[in-house]
Parts: C-alpha cells; structure tokens; sequence
C-alpha cells in the first residue's frame, strides 16, 4: 500500500508541475453572445481546405457568430449552410475574436487568384457617377472641381 500512495503522491506532483507550467501560456479568453468569432482549422498536408491546399490553407475561417455559451468553455456558433455537416459547439481554444467589423471582411472564397498571382477586381457598388459631354469644356469643369 505504500508504494502505491507513493507512486500516487508522485504522479499528483508531475500533473500538477505540468499545469502550471501550461496555465503561465493559457490566455483566459471570455466571449459574450452576439460576438464575431473567428474559427481555427488546424491544416493537414495535402488536404484541400477552403480552396486552398498546403502552406497556404487559412488558418482562421470566419467571421461566425456566437449564438450562445454552453459551459465554461464552450461556445455555440451560427455556421452557414453549406458547413452544415459540422458541429456547431467549439471549444474556447479554436476561436478568434473578430477586432472591427465583421461585414468589412471579404470572405477568401470569393477571390480567385490566376496563374499569374493576380485577381480581378469585380466592384462591389458604384459610389458616384458622373455624366459628361465629350468635349474640352467638360473636361475642363472636371479638372476645376
């Protein structure tokens, strides 16, 4: 019996040197409903993830927002459709917060990158128009203003 509360004794010594060893990294990270979150993949080698493959799969996807708190730590989010055959709950170590505004984010989806590592730029809206004579006198005005 004493070997074992010894061996005991010594594993509660190891666990507990190891906690706090990974609770000096450990961030406390608190989320309220309503919040914009980010959600982390982890990358695996040769696997196309959101459309792109290796080195250059995202790390983050998102923004997703946080429908409700289960727990201490985990979190359920608004997934979109076409994530539907994910779990929706996440634990607080695979989110991101969203600094800003979660609409101003353009989703990588959307741009698609040639052969020649370029894109082409689609306008989103059009802010002002301006209707004119072709002519030097409208030119002109234009140049003034």
């Amino acid at each position: 019996m004493e070997k074992v509360k010894m061996i005991k004794e010594r594993l509660q010594n190891a666990q507990s040197r190891q906690k706090s060893y990974s609770d000096v990294r450990r961030r406390d990270l608190e989320f309220k409903e309503d919040d914009w979150v980010f959600l982390k993949v982890s990358p695996i080698k040769g696997i196309m993830r959101f459309g792109k493959k290796g080195k250059l799969t995202s790390r983050y996807v998102g923004p997703y927002k946080i429908i409700h708190r289960i727990g201490q730590v985990e979190y359920k989010l608004e997934l979109p459709l076409k994530m539907s055959l994910v779990h929706p709950i996440f634990h607080v170590s695979m989110l991101k917060k969203v600094v800003g505004d979660p609409s101003t984010i353009v989703p990588v989806e959307t741009i698609e990158v040639n052969e020649e590592l370029s894109y082409e730029e689609v306008p989103v809206a059009i802010l002002d128009r301006w209707i004119g004579l072709d002519t030097k006198e409208t030119l002109a005005k234009f140049l003034e203003t």
